[in-house]
């Protein structure tokens, strides 16, 4: 029976007999033989393998279901996530978490207090210091000082001459009256920049608190107005208003520096001048910080500045009452107070307060070697 032919690419092959084979043709032989070891048909592949490897993984994924399933309802409690601390660490660790909350707790009650402080009206004087009052318009200033908050040591003053105010502020004379009612003084035509009069001169101890409110050019500020309404046919109205501006703005400057110059060598030593602006331009121009800083005082603080803590007080035109009343009203307007020290009294006073403190110490326990002898 013939052996079967096997095709190859360039026709059939036929098995060979190497013992057939002679010297001549072995090489082809060999050749031949090679080409058909390399023509044969593969082994088939055995499916036992594949069988093995899908039931290996149905068995793992059949175990891994019932892991899910057993872990599924077990508590994240008995789970350590961790070796455990020793009790010393964990002591410190509670010790700490206390002190933290402790020190959160102290801050939010000092952020508290801040703001608690922040709202409460600030009266930067006491009813038995000496107070001089410059140029209360109507004198309504002074008497809340006099009848609400019990000030015993006041002298107040006018710009205007006494006949000048009644005639802008009619109750004034009521306000006057209040005041000298409680034994204190008023004094009219008194100029912020001089300060010339003897009551203001010679206060004994000199002034401890120098109050200014609002503080405005005063008559000078119709020459102004004259001068705008003079020009105006060559200026547009805007220009007018912005000479005007800027010569409020130059006097205004002026005169602050001259107060400032005249009224600190009357101040005591541990004496404050308080002067009360409103906010927005042309006042906060002024920079009023630096022109005291030049006469030789510091900006101790600043608050807002309410006029509801004083009963009774209204802002006073300069210019003196408008028939109907009007309805701009200056105690509504925000404003703000800055109060200033001599240069270094900060650290005057720190001083004294040691001395004070260490003095009283001292003095604590004299009292106490008494006791015991």
């Amino acid at each position: 029976m013939s052996s079967p032919m096997m095709h190859g690419g360039n026709g059939p092959f036929l098995p060979v007999d190497h013992r057939q084979c002679t010297n001549v043709n072995l090489r082809s032989c060999k050749e031949s033989y090679q080409v058909i070891q390399i023509f044969q048909p593969p082994k088939q592949a055995h499916s036992y393998s594949a069988t093995m490897g899908k039931s290996k993984r149905r068995k793992l994924q059949e175990r891994k279901d019932h892991n899910e399933k057993s872990n599924k309802g077990r508590s994240r409690t008995n789970v350590r996530e961790g070796p455990s601390r020793p009790k010393s660490q964990q002591a410190k660790s509670q010790q700490h978490a206390k002190a933290s909350s402790e020190k959160k707790a102290k801050a939010s009650a000092g952020t508290r207090q801040q703001q608690q402080q922040n709202q409460d009206p600030i009266i930067p004087f006491d009813a038995l210091d000496r107070i001089l009052i410059i140029g209360d318009g109507d004198l309504s200033f002074s008497r809340s000082l006099v009848d609400t908050h019990g000030c015993a040591a006041l002298l107040a003053t006018t710009y205007d001459t006494e006949a000048e105010l009644l005639e802008k502020y009619p109750q004034a004379q009521e306000n006057k009256d209040a005041i000298e009612a409680e034994e204190q003084r008023v004094l009219h035509g008194v100029d912020a920049t001089k300060l010339g009069q003897k009551e203001v001169k010679k206060q004994a101890g000199g002034w401890e608190r120098v109050v200014f409110n609002f503080p405005h050019v005063g008559g000078k500020s119709t020459d102004v107005n004259r001068q705008v309404r003079y020009n105006q046919g060559m200026l547009s109205s805007l220009g007018a208003v912005a000479f005007l501006l800027s010569q409020i703005l130059i006097m205004g400057a002026e005169m602050l520096v001259s107060f400032f110059k005249t009224v600190t060598p009357l101040l005591a030593p541990h004496g404050t001048v308080i002067v009360t602006l409103f906010e927005g331009e042309p006042y906060t121009l002024w920079n009023i910080r630096d022109l005291a800083r030049h006469s030789g005082l510091e900006v101790q603080r600043s608050f807002r500045f309410q006029a509801e803590v004083y009963p009774g007080y209204s802002h006073a035109r300069t210019l003196g009452n408008i028939e109907g009343g009007g309805g701009w009203k200056g105690e509504e307007r925000p404003s703000r107070s800055y109060v200033f020290q001599h240069n270094g009294a900060g650290e005057l006073v720190q001083k004294q307060q040691a001395k004070n403190n260490k003095r009283k110490k001292a003095d604590e326990s004299d009292d106490e070697d008494s006791d015991e002898d």
